[in-house]
């Protein structure tokens, strides 16, 4: 039996997890039972202040359902899902590579096949443009034959999940470059959305006097044997909120604006927009593909 005080608690809580014996969860726990006492001595957390934020995660986890995962938004919101992303990028990222961003909780497997030069909408409700570029290595050869995956909302701010049944795939597609690895694409501009304010990280978003909205872009997944895999995507910089997105997502490398008359535009009746991607060389010299279940990663986009 111990007398415990505010300081020695810590102390016997790592003591009795000290037997851990997967070492990386003990070093996990062990640092987040350090950081959450230190923060709760910090702020001098109440009683009655601790029940609300039990209160509040409970509140986060009756949201989740199979179309919604409200932790994820909570993660992205703080900037958590920023920061774990930048220090998964800083390990192994040539510094010529293109700069990643967030996955987002709407890439989907298998999007339709669409060649080049082809159009990922069904139906054109906004301005069409035309995308184009070309992949290539740090050393700037073109990587022959890479795979792009590209999704985006519609000219109303809503992804195919939202605006259709679930069982329709739509503004997204997949093309795969030439043997120099260029590539071009036919889309509409999209519009920036705000995220889901009607739960309680809404709420607290509110509280915190944000916008709560992202702008507008278009996600960008790029594959290629031999070649790290590059999740990004573009943002648009006439976008009102590119300086404030609310999860964070935006580099200054990845504005785009898109513009008449482009040198070099395959399609030049259309105003068009050129960005070059960089693979980085993969540590384990195969590059894989990274999916995710959308029906459990709904909460921004």
């Amino acid at each position: 039996m111990q007398d415990l005080d505010i300081d020695s608690t810590t102390k016997a809580v790592l003591e009795q997890m000290a037997l851990t014996t997967d070492p990386r969860l003990r070093e996990i726990m062990e640092a987040a039972v350090r950081h959450v006492h230190d923060f709760a001595r910090e702020v001098k957390l109440t009683p009655e202040e601790w029940l609300k934020g039990i209160g509040f995660l409970t509140a986060v986890g009756q949201m989740c359902t199979p179309y919604r995962q409200e932790f994820i938004l909570l993660s992205d919101v703080l900037g958590l899902s920023r920061l774990v992303n930048l220090m998964h990028d800083s390990q192994g990222r040539d510094e010529a590579a293109t700069e990643t961003s967030l996955l987002g909780p709407f890439f989907r497997e298998k999007a339709p096949e669409i060649a080049l030069g082809g159009s990922i909408i069904s139906a054109m409700k906004g301005e069409e443009i035309v995308i184009f570029g070309q992949v290539t290595d740090p050393a700037g050869h073109g990587v022959a034959g890479a795979e792009i995956d590209v999704w985006q909302t519609d000219a109303e701010g809503q992804y195919d999940l939202q605006a259709n049944d679930p069982s329709v795939m739509d503004m997204r597609g997949r093309l795969r470059c030439d043997a120099e690895g260029r590539f071009h694409f036919r889309t509409e501009k999209p519009v920036g959305y705000s995220i889901p304010m009607d739960g309680p990280v809404g709420a607290l978003v509110r509280q915190q006097s944000r916008h709560g909205f992202r702008p507008a872009h278009i996600h960008v997944l790029v594959a290629a044997p031999g070649h790290r895999e590059l999740i990004t995507a573009l943002y648009f910089g006439d976008d009102p909120h590119i300086d404030s997105d609310t999860v964070f997502g935006v580099s200054a490398s990845l504005v785009i604006t898109q513009s008449a008359g482009l040198e070099g535009n395959p399609l030049p009746n259309l105003p068009g927009i050129r960005y070059d991607f960089t693979l980085s060389p993969a540590s384990d010299g195969a590059g894989g593909r990274v999916g995710s279940d959308p029906s459990k990663l709904m909460p921004t986009g």
